[in-house]
């Protein structure tokens, strides 16, 4: 029978039901929040499997159906995950994922559906929380529940699962997932917020959390199966204290070697000799000798740094390994850095575009469009390695979301620099933090381009070493002290405060004071990290790469928006390939024009005032002869707009025929002498010459309004049926 469980939670009611649907799953519940709804199931397979890591898989989509649409694209259904979907996946494994139990080797897929999407609600949070629940009514060993919350700060006032609406307005967008009693996952972006407004957050979200927990541990209760009984590997303890007795001492003495490579390399030699010696003797007992051998480094490597308050590189605990910053390193791009920390080096590039770069993303709450963007590059020489080179991963994805949450807040805003902007990091070392090398590097190549932030922002990653009750919180952490330490905790912002935030742990969880405590010596690690990238760059430059488009901003009435465009974007097109631009309208009449020179925007600015302004009567304009007939001949003083410079008007003198003066194709100076009612330009060649001295007839031949001689040219016409794209974009 389906058992459900409800509270309010942020003024919305909160609701699990399970034995509703999808009861062959190990596990499965329906969370409505709202009127989002998702559903999560969980699945572990019958027998463990041969692997070295915990095979849990999570895999979060969306059904378009969810929010009333069909999908684009020939074949209308689902296709790869979308960015969204990835980043929301690894939001929901990383605070489920430590909390299995060790020797737990069943495989388990935890999948995430989207069925109902409100466009106020964010269903990522509910995943965390829907997957807990599925997992706590399972017969998968999950020792308690966990929760997720969403934090705002509007207005200073902290506010419980905000709206899309109301994060438009809020200086935090904090993800905390948590256990009764410990933090074990956070996510963050912010703009400039204090360290101790963090801490606030957090706790604000573990009471709310606690509630949700609770609701688990109702279902539990109620419809929880019986958890399944695994047997832990058994090993030959006799053999496993032969080959500690053997290989300790060695592995001790090849941790102290500083240097990331030299240090591995001894490992490596290690490893290879110990497993020579015990097979030789013990046949079949490789596989015992290389987990043995990776239990001695790490519990050497964490008494080493608890105990004798060493790291493996030597450094002190709030030490930061050598920074090294530069700025311009490519010739040719418009803006680049090499952030070099230690063993991590980022190569980053900016590239201003246009309007027309910008990034369209459909996701279930509509359709945006994104100026600022980062992607982020790992490459497996980086790290020495050689495997398959395909599209970015995971990890990826997420490290370049990342790094793009910290440095967005700086970003100004369209209407003080029209430029859409990507920055790719390429990482061409890594031994540790190469996400926030890569907002270190952002930001220098930001400045290099001359894009207008205010200031500076850094990261630094944070880690963490517990042993019972003793711990050591590390700055700065480099990859041996990730890959044996309990937390990843990677903290970014400016001087004045802290634009992101990413922890992931292995171990249960983190209490407040510690991650207080980690906050306060990141701080003061960002701002010694921060003077070192204003010695490299203090300010923006003045002035952008000559390589880099020059954007120019002007606004027509909107009704003359098709003269400009022209009949099937004939006349767009025609201004664009004669100046070498590119041209996007708004319907608002806000015209962008990108040019790569001063000369080529000011001329297209020209032809598009000509277009849209009215003719101004004594004004003098350069035209082009369009035809020729015996009374006269009409000139183009704009695209679009000609008038008649009657036979009288062509010289002070009399002229008996027009040929001997002007012919078609001629570029020549003409002044406006008159207007008629219906529009028809009248134009004199004489009266623009230079030195021309007005006669008695002038007024007679060619001024008033216009109306002898001969009608004037059709410049202006009507509607000419133009095509209109989307209603905000051309």
């Amino acid at each position: 029978m389906p058992e459900s469980v409800s509270l309010e939670l942020g003024g919305r009611t909160y609701h699990i039901e399970v034995g509703k649907v999808a009861r062959q799953a190990s596990g499965s519940t329906w969370v409505q929040y709202g009127e989002t709804v998702i559903l999560c199931a969980a699945v572990a397979s019958k027998d463990p499997i041969e692997k070295d890591f915990f095979p849990l898989s999570v895999e979060y989509r969306e059904k378009t159906y969810a929010a009333g649409r069909i999908p684009g694209g020939f074949f209308k259904r689902e296709g790869r995950p979308t960015e969204k979907e990835i980043l929301s996946s690894r939001l929901i494994d990383r605070p489920l994922r430590p909390l299995f139990p060790d020797g737990f080797r069943n495989e388990i897929q935890i999948m995430c559906t989207v069925l109902s999407a409100d466009q106020q609600n964010d269903s990522d949070i509910l995943g965390v929380t829907g997957a807990s629940a599925a997992l706590m009514i399972s017969d998968i060993p999950f020792p308690e529940p966990v929760s997720a919350v969403r934090v705002g700060r509007i207005e200073g006032k902290l506010v419980l699962n905000p709206t899309f609406t109301e994060l438009d307005e809020s200086e935090l967008d904090l993800v905390v997932a948590a256990t009764d009693s410990n933090i074990v996952m956070v996510e963050a972006g912010a703009r400039e917020v204090q360290e101790s407004q963090i801490v606030e957050a957090l706790e604000f979200a573990h009471v709310a959390i606690r509630q949700l927990n609770k609701l688990q541990h109702e279902l539990r209760e109620r419809v929880g199966k019986p958890k399944r009984k695994f047997p832990l590997p058994e090993r030959d303890e006799a053999l496993v204290k032969q080959i500690t007795a053997a290989f300790a001492e060695k592995t001790r003495q090849a941790n102290r070697i500083a240097e990331k490579h030299a240090r591995q390399d001894a490992l490596d030699k290690l490893m290879q000799e110990s497993v020579l010696q015990f097979e030789a003797t013990n046949p079949g007992s490789t596989k015992l000798v290389r987990k043995v051998l990776n239990e001695l480094e790490e519990h050497d490597v964490r008494q080493m740094i608890v105990k004798e308050h060493k790291r493996p590189d030597g450094r002190g605990f709030d030490d930061i390994r050598q920074i090294n910053c530069e700025v311009g390193t490519l010739p040719r791009t418009h803006g680049s850095s090499l952030f070099t920390r230690g063993q991590t080096q980022a190569l980053v590039v900016a590239t201003l575009g246009t309007k027309v770069d910008e990034q369209r993303v459909e996701e279930l709450e509509g359709q945006s469009w994104k100026s600022f963007m980062l992607h982020y590059n790992f490459p497996p020489y980086s790290v020495g390695e050689v495997r398959p080179f395909r599209g970015p991963g995971r990890r990826e994805i997420g490290h370049g979301a990342l790094a793009e949450r910290a440095l967005e807040p700086l970003i100004p805003s369209d209407v003080d620099f029209p430029y859409t902007i990507r920055i790719v990091s390429d990482i061409l070392e890594s031994n540790g933090s190469s996400s926030m090398a890569t907002v270190c590097g952002g930001s220098l190549s930001l400045m290099d381009a001359g894009v207008p932030i205010k200031t500076h922002v850094a990261g630094v990653a944070m880690g963490l070493v517990k042993e019972g009750e003793e711990f050591a919180i590390l700055t700065d952490i480099q990859g041996v002290e990730d890959h044996l330490g309990d937390m990843d905790f990677k903290v970014a912002g400016t001087k004045d405060g802290i634009t992101a935030l990413q922890m992931d742990i292995k171990i249960a969880g983190v209490s407040y004071a510690l991650m207080a405590q980690a906050l306060d010596r990141a701080k003061k690690a960002r701002l010694f990290v921060l003077g070192k990238m204003d010695a490299a760059i203090q300010a923006p430059r003045a002035e952008l790469s000559p390589y880099a488009p020059r954007i120019y901003i002007m606004m027509i009435d909107p009704d003359k928006i098709r003269e400009v465009i022209g009949p099937g974007g004939k006349m767009i097109k025609k201004i664009s390939a004669e100046t070498g631009t590119q041209i996007d309208i708004e319907d608002t009449g806000e015209i962008r024009i990108a040019a790569f020179s001063g000369a080529d925007g000011d001329r297209a600015r020209e032809i598009i005032r000509g277009i849209t302004e009215d003719p101004e009567i004594g004004r003098v304009y350069q035209g082009l002869v369009r035809r020729v007939v015996p009374f006269g001949a009409f000139v183009e003083i704009s695209p679009g707009k000609d008038g008649l410079v009657h036979i009288s008007e062509l010289e002070p003198k009399r002229v008996e025929r027009v040929e001997d003066v002007i012919n078609e194709g001629d570029t020549v100076l003409v002044k406006v002498i008159g207007i008629d009612r219906e529009g028809k330009i009248k134009l004199s060649r004489k009266q623009a010459l230079p030195g021309y001295v007005p006669s008695e007839d002038d007024g007679a031949s060619g001024g008033g309004d216009g109306r002898r001689g001969g009608g004037g040219g059709g410049g202006r016409g009507g509607d000419r049926g133009r095509r209109r794209p989307e209603p905000s974009r051309r």
